[in-house]
């Protein structure tokens, strides 16, 4: 069944529905869903959340653009969310010099950080990088070696997800392989093997076409399916089979 590697559940733009969307999601092919914690709150509710929900595991993170929130006190708080059962991840970190909300050396401060707590946990990392290409692969040889992981909605070249996939790494390919405008990441997908991709989400963002611009979901995740299978050659259900086993091993659920 379809693994939905990277969700934010927990989005305000799923209050209305959130429960009845859930139940729909084993008629819509869907197995399994990592929710996935953002800012210092969500490392919070996230947690909480997916004990709700059999098919659902949890990651515990502060993004790039949320670092603003992080002290030695606060950041003590959200390592004890890791004693929770089911949260299984460190993420979503990482760089984004696109919004630049906070300013790069305390993006990078926290970065580090949270990849020192993964590896002290053993645990993998999901890595969000927006116009930080060559920051996130220092950071990432310096400090990421041997943790496990995926680069999330993988934006930059083939040759550098190469060396990320080099590096123990599988790419996160969502709905923007079905973008017109998604030639970098078609590409990307083309070079290297299905054994290192996984399918994400990111869902309420980035919905695939046709569904391109409104609210994402889980169940959507067949239409990037679809888009890979395209790309190499397979079937829909060998990438939905492939990346399941991907994400499961990644995960620790195998």
């Amino acid at each position: 069944m379809i693994f939905d590697t990277h969700a934010h559940y927990d989005s305000s733009q799923f209050d209305e529905d959130r429960e009845e969307l859930l139940a729909s999601m084993r008629e819509q092919g869907v197995g399994t869903i990592v929710n996935v914690g953002a800012s210092y709150e969500s490392c919070f509710t996230v947690p909480e959340m997916v004990q709700k929900y059999p098919f659902m595991y949890a990651a515990a993170g502060v993004h790039p653009d949320e670092t603003g929130a992080l002290n030695e006190e606060t950041f003590a708080r959200m390592k004890e969310q890791f004693q929770k059962e089911k949260v299984i991840a460190v993420g979503e970190i990482g760089l984004d010099y696109y919004w630049d909300n906070e300013s790069h050396d305390l993006q990078k401060k926290w970065f580090i950080r949270q990849l020192e707590l993964a590896r002290e946990l053993s645990l993998p990392v999901l890595i969000h990088s927006r116009e930080a290409a060559a920051d996130t692969m220092q950071i990432m040889k310096e400090y990421g070696r041997g943790l496990g992981g995926v680069i999330h909605c993988f934006s930059y070249s083939k040759e550098m997800a190469q060396e990320y996939v080099k590096m123990g790494y599988y790419i996160g390919v969502g709905g923007v392989v079905t973008f017109k405008n998604g030639r970098k990441l078609k590409e990307v997908v083309a070079e290297i093997p299905l054994t290192s991709i996984v399918l994400e989400t990111d869902c309420p963002y980035l919905a695939p076409v046709p569904f391109r611009g409104k609210r994402n979901q889980s169940g959507y995740i067949r239409y990037t399916a679809e888009a890979v299978a395209e790309i190499k050659g397979v079937s829909v259900e060998e990438v939905i089979r492939q990346t399941e086993e991907n994400a499961k091993k990644m995960y620790g659920l195998a």
